[in-house]
């Protein structure tokens, strides 16, 4: 019977890493990093808007488990809503996003009608 791999970010040379900046985070911001809307760090899990850290590259799509720049401050249900879906990055240059997810650039998305 195969038994379910640890995450680096829970066990491992990555761990105290994460740790430490997950700390780092929880101290300094105060907005959720997927949906933009304050965070109350005082609401504890499980209610959905509860703090939670974000990788904002997943971990299982190669994103590094513990570097500070590759996590972010989210709500609970914004990271389950999200999963290992990547979304836009915000520092990209001279990009047009509609919403927060990345669109396929074939197709001129703000004319976009359902």
């Amino acid at each position: 019977m195969n038994t379910p791999k640890e995450r680096p970010d829970r066990s491992g040379p990555h761990r105290v890493a994460f740790e430490k900046n997950k700390n780092i985070i929880l101290k300094t911001k105060n907005t959720c990093g997927i949906c933009g809307l304050p965070v109350d760090k005082s609401l504890k899990y499980p209610h959905p808007l509860s703090p939670v850290i974000d990788h904002i590259i997943p971990i299982n799509r190669n994103g590094h488990p513990s570097d500070i720049r590759n996590l972010q401050l989210a709500h609970w249900q914004c990271n389950r809503q999200k999963s290992d879906k990547l979304y836009a990055d915000d520092r990209s240059a001279n990009a047009t996003v509609v919403g927060n997810r990345n669109l396929p650039q074939s197709r001129d998305w703000t004319r976009y009608r359902a």
